[in-house]
Parts: C-alpha cells; structure tokens; sequence
C-alpha cells in the first residue's frame, strides 16, 4: 500500500511539471509567434498578465502589442460600462491608461457604442468633453471621425447612421465641443432640398441641440424655424413630417422643456475650461485611420514615461480636489454634530411662501366666507404670521375686477375672532393710504369698499379715520379718490343720517379733528367743500356752523373788515 502512495505521489509531481512545462512553452511559442508575425495571435486575458514579465526587451514588438491589446480592451471596457451615474468613476480610471497612444481606440469606441445605444449619447459626449479638456487633440480626432461618419451616411442614404451621427453632433455641441457653426451648417445641408428623411433627421436634431442653439446664435435658430415654416407651408411632405415639424415649433414655444442642453449630473465642464474646435462638412478631414491599427513605436517607453508623469499630474489635481472636499465634509459633518441641539431656522423664505400659497389656495377655492373662515383656522400659524393672512386678504379682494361682498365678511369673521386680526387690519388700512397713490383705479375701488366693509360693521375701530388728514397740502388725487369711495361706501352701508350720527360721537371727536379740520379757515373750507363735491354736504352741517361762528367772531373783533362780511356771505 505505501508503495502504491508513494508512485501515485511520484506522477503527480511528473504530471505538474509536465503542466508547467507545458504552459511555460506554448507561452514562449506565442510569443514567438509574436515576434515573427507582429501581432494578431489571439492570446487569452489570463495569460496576458503572466506573459508580460517575460519579456525582457520592453521596447519589443511582442511587449508593445500586448500593451496595445491590454489598452485597446481596457478603453473598450470602460467606455461599455460608462453611465451617468458612475460617469465620474470612470473618468480617473480612463486618465490612467495612455489615451494619448491609443486616442483613436478611445474615439473608435465612443462612436461604436453611441451607436449601439443613442440613448446614452449625452453620456458620451459628457465623457468626451472631459478627455478633450486635458486631451483637445483627442476631442478633435472624435468630431472628424464623427463628421467624416455622418458625410459617409448622407451620401449613402443610411438614415439609421445619419440620426446616430447627428445625434452625437448635436450633444458635442451641447457639451461645447464643437462649434455651433457646424450643427447650423448641418441644419443647412439637411433643409437646402427637403426629403423627407432629411426633415425628420433636422427635427430630430434641433429638438437635441435647440436649447443650447437658443443662447449660443438666437439668429441662427431663428432663420432655421423659419426654413421650417417655409416647408410647412409649401406643404410638400407627409402628413407625418408635417405633424413633426409642428411639435418642434410647440417645443420651441415651450422654450425646449425636457430637452435641456446639458443634463446637470453631466455637466461636469466649466465654461472657461472646455476647448471648442471649429469644423465644417466641407473640410478635407483624415480621420487617421492608422491610428487604429497597431504599429511598433521606437520611442515607446519615452512616450510612456512622459505620460505617466502627465497623468500623476491629471490625476493628482483631481485626488487633492477629493482631498479638500472630504476635509470639507468632515467639517461640515462636525458643525452639524456641535450644532445637532440647536434648533433650524428657514431663512430662505420658502415657508412663508408656502403659507401664502395655502391661504390664497383655501380662499380662491371655498364657496363661500364661512367655509373660507372654517378652513383659514385650520391653518397652523405661528405668533406673527397672522398679518400674512390679512395681507393676502386683501391683496385678493384687490385683484378683482369688481368688488365682491366676499372679503369684506371674511375680513368681518376674522376681526371679530380674534382682536389680533382687527390690530393687523388697522394696521394694513395705514399702510395702504400711505401708498394709496401706487394703487390703479380699480385696485383703489376694491380696496376702499374692503374697509368700508369693515368700519360699517365695526369690525375696524373708527380712530383709524385719525391716520387721514383732509387738507389740500394732506392729500393726493389718488387719497381724495380713496376717501372719497370710503365715505360714499359707508353712507350706502349706513345711511347718511348714521354715519352722520356716528362722526358726530364726543368719544371719537379727536379722532375725526383730521377729516373735519378746524385748524385754519382754509381747510375747514377744503374740507367741506370735498364732502360737498362727493354729495355728503350733510355730514358738514356741525363743520358749517363752526366756520360761521369762527367768521362773525372774527367780524366782532373787527367790524371794519368787509372782506371777512364778504367771505361769511359767501359760505352762509
């Protein structure tokens, strides 16, 4: 038995020997086959790491072409796997392989896999104006190998090649990669003799670079819509076209909602950063198609070690960039952690502006004020915000284009609630005189009628009537017209003989000494010429009879004055 164990160890160390031997020689026949061909020996990806070291020569042909493999598949893999989300993930990894050697395979693959899948064209171009900031040579190459593409396309009629160039065109525009001469020179070629492909390709475009066309060259824009109308009203194409072109005018009018130019997560470019290059369709372009294929370089590793130090550049920006950020965080995240007992304030204004929108929501929305009251004190206001409801208030009733008795019981309801309210009215009664002379006519009616309302029921104090003085120096045309409706409101409310009675209350007199003034001669008389001229002479009865007492005892004092005779004639 031990001798049977001790053979069957005997060939398995024969059999892995034998394995090593095995694998170490067919790795030196590929890379001989290497060296006699230059390249195209498929060599499996788990080799590739192990064969690498076993090359001494790295300046070789067999050692460069696998560095080209492993390159031409990294690119690939990275851009495959590109989205928006890990976008920025992608980026420090694509700086680290040498896209300066292999700035063709880079560009080879974005247009393939653009093509595959337009849907993600905005992501590629975001990569792309990326790379073209540190790398503008290999931007440039891209937009040849784009325009050559859609040139190549146009001439052969394939529509489904034409779109997916056009498409990456118009997102390189976007992205301001390309210059916004070439999407109009395109929009140009594509309109100049209308197919109906053709049509639907410059819809499609304009609809993907509209937005940023819109602020980069207005006028350009504008005189492709109106080759658009021109077309629509020729009314050549198919009912379908047509249908088209009319959406992109009403997507125009909408000013291109849901076709942003840059979506904010790629936007990852600042302006001043991003290198824009200038082409035409008509330019004679190499599209260095060389580049793709593999050719040995005899200053490989100097063209190596220079970007290596490029990149530790590159990339050693973005990671102290990362630095600062994550200090940034970490500091940000102790400020919250001291400030955690400490109690948020909005200083933004945007729960004020909620609560507006409620209030005017609830009363624009209720039948009637009694439903408006119920819901309004439903509505949680913290101590202060109370003057917002009476503001909005009113900022309502004035909008409208007649009065509506609505407000003024609302108003009513609220006052009689809470004296709170009422002390908010009274204040904004001041505040709407003081800037009576802002208001439009309309506006001023509305307003005026709101108060009346509320003084008529008294729901107001009267001593706001204190706030008016009614003199000709006092008074404005626009606060003549306020009182002037106030009054005229409250004699149809009361009744000239209770508004009569009520101007003539003793406790109130101090009050109304302003509208009724006896100070001078001259503003009695204004005053009661104004009350006179609005058809309430009669409430200037007691006004009346203390200018003709104030005449005869000024007469008394001097009984050779005519003129003061004249004048108490003249008023009797």
């Amino acid at each position: 038995m031990q001798g049977n164990d001790k053979d069957r160890g005997t060939r398995d160390r024969r059999d892995k020997v034998s394995s090593k031997q095995h694998t170490g020689s067919s790795d030196n026949r590929i890379i001989q086959k290497l060296e006699k061909t230059g390249g195209g020996v498929y060599i499996p990806p788990f080799r590739l790491p192990s064969m690498m070291p076993e090359v001494e020569d790295k300046s070789s042909l067999e050692y460069q072409k696998m560095t080209w493999d492993a390159l031409k598949k990294s690119i690939n893999g990275l851009v495959n796997k590109v989205n928006a989300a890990n976008i920025k993930d992608i980026v420090p990894e694509l700086f680290s392989e040498n896209l300066l050697r292999g700035r063709a395979l880079f560009a080879q693959s974005c247009i393939k896999s653009q093509m595959a899948s337009p849907a993600f064209t905005d992501v590629f171009a975001a990569l792309v104006a990326v790379v073209n900031t540190k790398f503008p040579q290999v931007g440039e190459l891209l937009l040849r190998m784009i325009i050559l593409r859609l040139r190549r396309a146009y001439k052969r009629n394939d529509k489904h090649q034409l779109v997916a160039a056009a498409k990456f065109i118009a997102h390189l525009v976007n992205q301001q990669v390309a210059h916004e001469l070439i999407a109009l020179e395109l929009l140009t070629l594509l309109l100049e003799n209308p197919t109906e492909d053709g049509v639907e390709v410059a819809v499609a475009f304009v609809a993907e670079c509209g937005s940023a066309l819109q602020d980069l060259s207005p006028k350009g824009l504008h005189g492709i819509f109106e080759r658009f109308r021109g077309i629509l009203h020729e009314g050549a194409m198919d009912k379908r076209v047509q249908f088209l072109i009319e959406g992109l005018f009403a997507l125009r009018k909408a000013k291109f909602q849901g076709h942003p130019a840059v979506r904010p997560e790629l936007d990852l470019v600042e302006l001043e950063d991003q290198i824009t290059h200038q082409a035409s369709l008509l330019d004679e372009m190499n599209a260095e198609d060389d580049l793709v294929v593999f050719k040995l370089d005899p200053d490989f590793l100097e063209n190596e070690k220079r970007y290596e130090d490029l990149k530790k550049t590159i990339l050693g920006n973005e990671a102290d960039g990362g630095d600062e950020g994550s200090d940034e965080d970490e500091s940000s995240h102790k400020e919250e952690s001291d400030g955690e007992q400490m109690r948020i304030a909005d200083e933004t204004g945007t729960d004020l502006v909620n609560l507006r929108r409620s209030i005017y929501l609830t009363i624009m929305s209720s039948v009637d004020f009694e439903e408006a009251g119920h819901k309004l004190l439903q509505i949680k206001l913290e101590p202060g915000q109370e003057m917002e409801l009476c503001t909005m208030l009113l900022e309502c009733a004035s909008q409208e284009k007649t009065y509506r008795r609505y407000y003024g019981l609302l108003g009513q309801k609220f006052c009689m609630i809470n004296r709170v309210y009422q002390d908010n009215f009274e204040e904004c009664f001041v505040q709407q005189y003081s800037m009576v002379h802002r208001l439009e006519t309309n506006k001023l009616r509305n307003v005026g009628m709101f108060f009346a309302h509320l003084l008529g029921t008294d729901a107001l104090p009267w001593h706001v009537l204190a706030y008016i003085r009614l003199t000709e120096e006092d008074t404005t045309s626009s606060s003549r017209i306020f009182i002037k409706i106030l009054f005229q409101e409250l004699s149809e409310h009361l009744g000239v003989q209770r508004l009569k009675e009520r101007l003539s209350d003793p406790s109130l007199h101090a009050d109304f000494e302003s509208i009724f003034p006896r100070d001078s001669p001259k503003n009695t008389r204004f005053s009661i010429n104004f009350f006179t001229s609005i058809g309430l002479g009669g409430i200037t009865e007691e006004l009346r009879g203390y200018l003709k007492s104030m005449h005869m005892q000024q007469s008394e004092e001097d009984p050779s004055d005519e003129t003061h005779r004249k004048r108490q004639r003249k008023c009797c």
